[in-house]
């Protein structure tokens, strides 16, 4: 199957009257990069993106495709060569500064969320941690803004978005990460203990 192929598949994936009749769940990561002050990388989704366009995320977040290097199963290694390929993508970290051993699988989760009418996520999330000073060069066709945030300023955010202040709003999948593990793991995050936070077994379903 070609990459264009695993692409529209994806994106029919995302249709809502497929997601509610039941027939449709996909494989998705979310990365949360964090550089050396343990501040979190945030970006805004572009406009033009088919589900939650402009809301506010994590690092970044995308679909391994269909080809062998990212569905390799062991160790997480598919969704980790997923998740490096989408960073340059997306915020134009190159490889080299993103080493796949380095990504730490901390959890999965399975979410279902409408976007708008016609468009919405059903998803088997696999949630990627690292550490890591990086250079950005940001692609505007897929991210509109980009901010790292320390805990304080990510709790105004979240404030902001709860109360509808100056447009704010976040997408389904980094809300859930951040009301049920974030803060917990971000302490983990600070004490240099993040592997022992990591449980791939359990599949939190929220």
């Amino acid at each position: 199957m070609s990459s264009a192929t695993s692409r529209s598949i994806t994106v029919r994936g995302h249709l809502m009257e497929k997601i509610e009749a039941g027939h449709v769940l996909h494989r998705a990561f979310s990365v949360f990069l964090f550089n050396s002050k343990y501040e979190l990388l945030l970006q805004q989704r572009s406009a033009t993106k088919v589900t939650f366009p402009l809301v506010w995320t994590n690092t970044c977040c995308s679909h391994p495709l269909y080809r062998e290097s990212e569905l390799i199963e062991e160790n997480c290694v598919g969704v980790r060569n997923a998740a490096q390929r989408k960073l340059f993508d997306e915020l134009g970290i190159v490889a080299d500064e993103l080493p796949v051993d380095q990504f730490i699988p901390l959890g999965r989760m399975l979410y279902k969320a409408p976007s708008d009418g016609k468009w919405g996520e059903h998803e088997l999330d696999y949630l990627l941690f690292m550490v890591r000073d990086v250079k950005l060069n940001p692609n505007p066709e897929e991210v509109a803004d980009v901010k790292y945030m320390n805990r304080d300023q990510l709790k105004e955010l979240l404030r902001k978005a709860d109360a509808g202040e100056d447009g704010v709003k976040l997408s389904p999948w980094f809300r859930l990460v951040v009301d049920n593990f974030l803060m917990g793991w971000w302490d983990h995050i600070e004490q240099g203990t993040l592997q022992e936070a990591a449980d791939m077994k359990t599949i939190h379903k929220l």
